[in-house]
């Protein structure tokens, strides 16, 4: 006798991405992405609003003018052209285009090791009806080598059911949060491995980025309400600190740890400073 019962049907995933003149990193944030996609049966082209589910690349370009778009298109990216909403705002925008099971938010510095994509496909294929999503732990790279102590450990929501999570937080620390709308059970879980986070090839340049968050994040709580003080411009940067060095060990890191540390503490000086001058003598 033929047996006749359906076969069921393979969870999907899509990996959202969003960018803006990231040639430097994003090659290797599409390799990871297109292995996983095409491991969980993605088709490269019917996912999103009116397509038929399947897993994709989905990214979402700002404008880029370095060689970030060729590099999509040869990775077969599905690419959303928008104007810079912000870091929450435009994750948002990059989820909402996808439509399979689950969805892999990623940066385009971002690249998960091989434990991870590893973790991420069995995770996709038990489909667990109970869990809404899964954290995966983020370290910095420094010229090829992790930095295993300073700013760990760092779980991030990545992996979710898009009906079940949205992106929050403040501009322009954005954090992935539960929303009312899920049917799954609500469970987090977390997966092993490591999200590799290739943020900055020198400190140089962690320190502009650094001067570039900070008065986002000034500007921001400024918006929200809040107003500088000289107490917090003292003991923040001090406490950003003795955080890393002493409650993470950043030392173990060698001298990247030791100026991971002096970047938190100087990130901390400069978001107060601005929150003050705004607070004192607003923007025009």
């Amino acid at each position: 006798m033929q047996d006749n019962a359906p076969v069921p049907r393979r969870a999907t995933l899509s990996v959202a991405v969003v960018c803006r003149d990231n040639a430097r990193t994003i090659a290797r944030t599409l390799e990871s992405a297109r292995r996983l996609v095409d491991a969980t049966g993605g088709n490269g082209g019917s996912a999103g609003p009116g397509g038929g589910g399947a897993g994709e690349v989905v990214a979402v370009d700002s404008g880029s003018t370095d060689g970030t778009l060729e590099l999509l298109a040869g990775h077969g990216a599905r690419v959303i052209h928008s104007e810079w909403l912000g870091h929450v705002r435009t994750k948002q925008l990059a989820l909402d285009a996808c439509a399979s099971d689950w969805v892999l938010c990623l940066d385009s510095d971002e690249s998960p090791d091989e434990a991870l994509e590893r973790s991420i496909l069995a995770a996709v294929a038990r489909n667990d009806v109970a869990v809404a999503g899964y954290r995966l732990n983020r370290k910095v790279f420094y010229r090829g080598r992790a930095l295993n102590h300073v700013w760990q450990p760092e779980p991030r929501l990545r992996l979710v059911r898009p009906a079940c999570c949205r992106w929050g937080g403040i501009d322009p620390h954005d954090a992935m949060e539960l929303t009312g709308r899920c049917t799954a059970g609500g469970w987090i879980g977390s997966l092993e491995g490591t999200l590799r986070h290739d943020s900055f090839e020198t400190f140089s340049e962690h320190f502009r980025k650094q001067w570039d968050h900070s008065r986002t994040m000034a500007r921001s709580l400024h918006a929200a309400g809040s107003r500088g003080s000289y107490a917090a411009l003292l003991v923040s940067p001090i406490a950003a600190l003795l955080k890393q060095l002493i409650l993470k060990r950043a030392f173990l890191d060698g001298y990247p740890g030791w100026l991971a540390a002096a970047s938190s503490a100087a990130g901390a000086l400069m978001k107060h400073a601005m929150l003050i001058e705004m607070s004192r003598s607003p923007e025009r």
